[in-house]
């Protein structure tokens, strides 16, 4: 690599706010705000707010549509209106 043209990758906590969860990994991104890390060291902290921990996808906790309950509701609202003519 040539040096000085690539961005300085140094250790990061990312902490997810809603699940209470805190990631401690290599990051271009610094702040100014720092936390002390499990292993005594002082690191630079990134509040997110969704992470794998808290984000729907990942937990499962996905929520279904009902696709057929809306088809009905649409058609019992607009079952007695005529087609809009172009």
């Amino acid at each position: 690599m040539k040096p000085r043209i690539h961005p300085v990758s140094r250790p990061v906590v990312f902490r997810d706010r809603s699940a209470g969860v805190a990631f401690l990994t290599r990051s271009t991104a610094d702040a100014d705000e720092r936390v002390t890390w499990e292993d005594g060291r002082s690191y630079p902290v990134i509040d997110v707010e969704t992470s794998s921990a808290s984000h729907p996808f990942y937990t499962g906790t996905k929520q279904v549509l009902d696709t057929a309950g809306r088809i009905e509701q649409f058609n019992r609202r607009y079952a007695g209106q005529a087609p809009a003519v172009g």
